[in-house]
Formats: C-alpha cells, sequence, structure tokens
C-alpha cells in the first residue's frame, strides 16, 4: 500500500471516530447518568426504547471508553463515561451469592437473567484491565485477573463453575466443544498480557487455547474453522456440527496473527492467514458483495434465518483482519481483499443522515433495522475497529513495529 493511501486512510478512520461514532453515542441515551452503566437498546436518533442493560456491554463500554483515553488522552466525557461504568459493575452485574456475572438487569441494576456462558466475565477482564490503566488502581487489575482466572478454571473443568445450571443439551448423549470459548480466553489473556505484565502465566495459557482451536475447529482438509465440534474434534453431521461463522473466524484470524507475530511463530502466522483466506473465500456474496453471517461447510441449509444478513461486527473484523494480514505479510492480495471491503462497507452501513452504522443488512445491502443499538450491538466493535485500523496505519506510517499493537 503507498504511503499517501496510508496516511489518507488513517485520517478517515480518525475522524469517523471522533466526528462521527463518538459523538452520535455521547449524544444517544447511552450514559446512564442517573443510575449508572450504559443503556445500549438506542433507536436510529440515539433515543433509548429499552432501559434493560446487557452485562456484556457494561464491560464493552467500559473498554471503549478507557481505551479512548489510553490512546487518545483523557477526555472528561469518555472517563466519566468509564467511570459511570465500572461503578455499576462493581455494585449491581455480578451475584454475590456465586460471584458470576448476569447477562442482563434493570436499569436500576435489579438482576434479570444469568447465564451459563463466561462471556460477561470476559468483557469485565477486558474492561477493567483497560480501564487499570486510566486509574492506575492495582484492584482494577486484579478484579480483571480474578475473573480470567474464573473463567479459565471453568473452562478447563466445567464442574468448577460455581453456578450450577443445567447443560443446553443433555452431555450424555451430545456433548460439543465450542470455539466461541476459546476464543474469548486468547482476547482476554492477550490483553491481561500486555497490561498485567505476567507474560509468562498468559503464555502458557494462550498456548493452550490457540492448541485448541487448531486441534479440535481448524479443518485444513475442509479449508475451514468449524464452531462446534465434537470433544475429539469429529465433525457432528448436523447444521450446528455443520456451522461456519466467518466473521467469528476472521476475528480469531487477527488475533492469531498478533500472537504469531509478537512470538515470532510462522507456523501459527500460516494458520492464521489460512483461517483469514477460507472464511472470505466461502463468506464473500459474489452476488450482492458484503460477507454471510454463517454458511454450511457442505452447502447444505443453514438453520439460522439470519444466515444471509450482513452485519456490521463481522465486516469490523474483515477491516482489522486484512489491513493487519497485508502488513505482516506484504502481500497484496490482502490489500485488494481489504479495498473491496472497505468500499462495500463504507457506501452501506454508516447512517449519514443520524450517524454511526446500521448494524442489520438484508442480503442484498438494504437496512433491516433502523435501530443503532441493542443488548447486541453497542459501542464497541466499531470503535475497536476504528481505533485499531487507525493505529495499525499510523505504526506503518511510521515504520514503528506492530507487535502488540492488537
Amino acid at each position: 500500500m503507498k504511503k499517501e493511501r496510508i496516511n489518507e486512510l488513517r485520517d478517515f478512520y480518525y475522524d469517523h471516530l471522533m466526528n462521527n461514532v463518538m459523538p452520535y453515542w455521547i449524544k444517544s441515551d447511552l450514559i446512564d447518568k442517573d443510575c449508572g452503566g450504559f443503556i445500549t437498546s438506542v433507536d436510529r436518533e440515539g433515543k433509548s426504547y429499552n432501559d434493560d442493560k446487557s452485562v456484556w456491554f457494561q464491560g464493552r463500554c467500559l473498554w471503549t471508553f478507557s481505551k479512548l483515553c489510553n490512546i487518545y488522552g483523557e477526555r472528561e466525557e469518555w472517563a466519566k463515561a468509564a467511570d459511570l461504568g465500572a461503578e455499576f459493575i462493581k455494585k449491581y452485574c455480578i451475584d454475590e451469592s456465586d460471584g458470576r456475572m448476569y447477562f442482563t438487569v434493570t436499569k436500576d441494576g435489579k438482576s434479570l437473567r444469568k447465564r451459563r456462558y463466561f462471556y460477561s466475565e470476559s468483557f469485565l477482564v477486558v474492561g477493567f484491565a483497560e480501564y487499570y490503566l486510566l486509574r492506575k488502581k492495582p484492584e482494577y487489575l486484579a478484579l480483571a485477573e480474578k475473573y480470567f482466572d474464573l473463567m479459565y478454571s471453568i473452562y478447563k473443568d466445567a464442574s468448577s463453575d460455581p453456578f450450577k445450571i443445567t447443560p443446553k443439551e443433555n452431555a450424555e448423549v451430545r456433548n460439543l466443544h465450542s470455539n466461541a470459548y476459546p476464543m474469548v480466553l486468547v482476547s482476554s489473556a492477550q490483553t491481561l498480557r500486555r497490561i498485567s505484565g505476567n507474560k509468562q502465566k498468559y503464555d502458557i495459557i494462550i498456548k493452550d487455547v490457540i492448541a485448541d482451536m487448531i486441534n479440535l475447529h481448524y479443518k485444513e482438509d475442509l479449508k475451514c474453522v468449524l464452531e462446534n465440534v465434537n470433544l475429539d474434534g469429529s465433525i457432528l453431521n448436523n447444521p450446528t456440527g455443520r456451522t461456519i461463522n466467518p466473521g467469528h473466524t476472521i476475528e480469531n484470524s487477527w488475533f492469531l496473527m498478533n500472537y504469531a507475530n509478537l512470538t515470532g511463530d510462522k507456523d501459527l502466522l500460516q494458520k492464521a492467514l489460512n483461517m483469514l483466506d477460507w472464511s472470505l473465500d466461502i463468506g464473500w456474496d459474489e452476488q450482492f458483495g458484503g460477507v454471510y453471517y454463517f454458511r454450511d461447510v457442505y452447502n447444505r441449509p443453514c438453520e439460522q434465518l439470519e444466515h444471509d444478513m450482513k452485519l456490521w461486527w463481522v465486516h469490523n473484523e474483515c477491516l482489522i483482519a486484512t489491513l493487519t494480514a497485508h502488513f505482516l505479510t506484504g502481500d497484496s492480495k490482502y490489500e485488494k481483499w481489504y479495498d473491496k471491503l472497505h468500499d462495500y462497507i463504507f457506501s452501506h452501513f454508516p447512517d449519514k443522515e443520524y450517524g454511526e452504522w446500521y448494524g442489520y443488512l438484508h442480503r442484498d445491502g438494504s437496512v433491516s433495522h433502523t435501530q443503532k443499538g441493542s443488548l447486541w450491538k453497542g459501542p464497541y466493535h466499531l470503535p475497536r475497529c476504528l481505533i485499531l485500523c487507525e493505529q495499525i496505519l499510523s505504526a506503518v506510517s511510521e515504520d514503528k513495529s506492530l507487535i502488540d499493537l492488537l
């Protein structure tokens, strides 16, 4: 990529982040100044239509506002938002009876629902780790490490989970391994590796979890990564077992590219690039453009009704991954993929009237839902994408290393 183009894109992402996306969220009903925390279910104009709170997004928003301060300098509106999020999480999002986190709570913090998954915990980890860098209080890092240790112990032995719940399926009949678990563990461990300074501990864990990804889910013969497999890595021949989630795999690919670059592991880098290549090949919609949400490894019918939709977060991950792959390898094919994706994304997702992005498009690129946030969408994937793309391009422009940048 030419230097002039690099600088142009760097400025573009910075401007889109600072003058479009974050101003939308600051002016919206996101930041709950009355009860603390964040209300992510906002309509096209930024007005709340559901004031229940996603616990995932309490941690995610804490990460976003802390990261913005840590990268671009502390701004009062960002720092106050981070403080409100951190206090709300500590006060309302943790079930004191067992230490596990809720999935949703009311506006004023009353518990509504818990789920068996440890995704709420994973976003506490990255949120409080980044918040620790902002506020420099050791108890915030300690909280992040405590919840990472809980996640990892549950991953290694589900019986260690203090939150006992009936499994989703009868494990004596069918017991599957989900790639989403190692995915959030790798991401969380890489964050703690960078911030805590305890590189030895997290290197051991990262390598352990990556081995599960590769040995169980990575299928070189089928040129794909499967979302769910039997515990021995064999394929369950039904829609659940045949599911490919291109966005998840592409997100994982840049996690692994980052770690391969950090450690000089050329074999892991090649596997990460394969994951990206396979996912783009099977995920790209040749007729309408964009990347499908779900695919079937044998091209059988997908059960997910949204399988052919185009989602914002999938395309955020594509931008990060293709930029990373291009600058790590110098291979022009990734620049071509990046250009194709960038053109599709910025001609379809941004709301030119009210700002921010639509989250859900039909296959043909028309808008499905006009809301800008929900219990699943808020200021995380898109700000993270814009921050990382701007940081990658800045580093390349200034001839700096990409090591541990991501």
